[in-house]
């Protein structure tokens, strides 16, 4: 079977490294790169912390520095989310922080997009300042992009402010660049990972399962996004899922704007899937999932992680 080629573009974080464990050791992808943007931590963290990740794996996947701040504004973080570090809690081996690729993010993703056979899908976990680059500077990629699976926005209450998730109200105008852009879009919004649960009893069996299990549920007790009582969020995974498990989502045509100017609203994600604005959708946007299903997916995943 042909392995599908894919970039992802992210910022771990705990919910990060969740969704990077579960597509680093797919048999249906050949991730070609990862690239890092400022997000949860800042970019020389979060980079730090992709390579710790694939060290602990030994996976040689190639790594490319992304931005470190937004287009227009000041960075903000989430270190009280996921800790100083962005994987607090765990205890990875020392990396040699030199051994990212030479190229910058933007450049990287190029390269790897116009040399493929195959078309790419891109996969973005952060904010989406790299993407919104990449578009930009580089259009003539967007003919070679399979889909754009994004984490980000919310139908209604946000987690960064009262109607603007995280992602999103870090970057909202690259957001609004991206979604201009007319690619192939899905949008996997919050709402959807506030679904997507690991409790404890799932974390314990989780730790027993291998390596990663252990260093995910070491993780887990370190993440602020939840509780384990009563569920930690797993946002990210839902990309991932969305891409071998589309069966698990509900799933909608919508148009999808970023407010970037309002006095209390930047960063909420305008989602509208039943004509009431009259554009052209530009997006398909998960509005829930299938929890039970979800938990039996991570599950088996991680299963066969090292």
């Amino acid at each position: 079977m042909m392995k599908r080629p894919l970039i992802i573009d992210t910022d771990p974080g705990i919910d990060d490294a969740v969704a990077l464990a579960i597509a680093c050791h797919s048999s249906e992808f050949d991730v070609k790169l990862i690239t890092t943007v400022s997000g949860n931590v800042g970019i020389q963290q979060v980079t730090e912390n992709t390579q710790k990740l694939l060290k602990f794996w030994h996976k040689k996947i190639p790594v490319a520095q992304g931005a470190s701040s937004p287009l227009m504004r000041q960075p903000i973080f989430a270190q009280e989310v996921h800790g100083v570090t962005g994987l607090d809690g765990y205890d990875f081996p020392v990396i040699d922080s030199n051994e990212c690729v030479q190229l910058n993010a933007i450049d990287a993703i190029r390269q790897v997009i116009m040399t493929s056979e195959e078309l790419v899908t891109l996969v973005a976990m952060g904010p989406l300042t790299n993407i919104a680059l990449l578009l930009k500077v580089y259009p003539e990629v967007k003919v070679k992009i399979k889909e754009l699976v994004i984490m980000g926005g919310a139908l209604g209450r946000g987690n960064a402010a009262i109607l603007s998730e995280f992602n999103i109200m870090v970057d909202p105008e690259a957001a609004q660049i991206v979604f201009d852009s007319y690619l192939p879009i899905v949008l996997v919004p919050l709402d959807v990972g506030l679904n997507a649960l690991v409790k404890n009893k799932d974390a314990k069996r989780i730790a027993t399962f291998n390596r990663t299990g252990n260093m995910l549920v070491q993780l887990f007790h370190h993440y602020q996004d939840g509780d384990l009582t009563n569920g930690v969020h797993m946002y990210d995974s839902c990309t991932i899922a969305y891409l071998l498990k589309p069966e698990l989502f509900q799933v909608v045509d919508a148009f999808v704007a970023i407010e970037t100017k309002g006095e209390w609203t930047t960063g909420a994600t305008i989602i509208d899937y039943d004509g009431k604005l009259g554009k052209s959708n530009n997006c398909q946007v998960c509005l829930d999932i299938n929890s039970h299903g979800f938990t039996e997916w991570l599950e088996d995943s991680l299963k066969i992680c090292d």
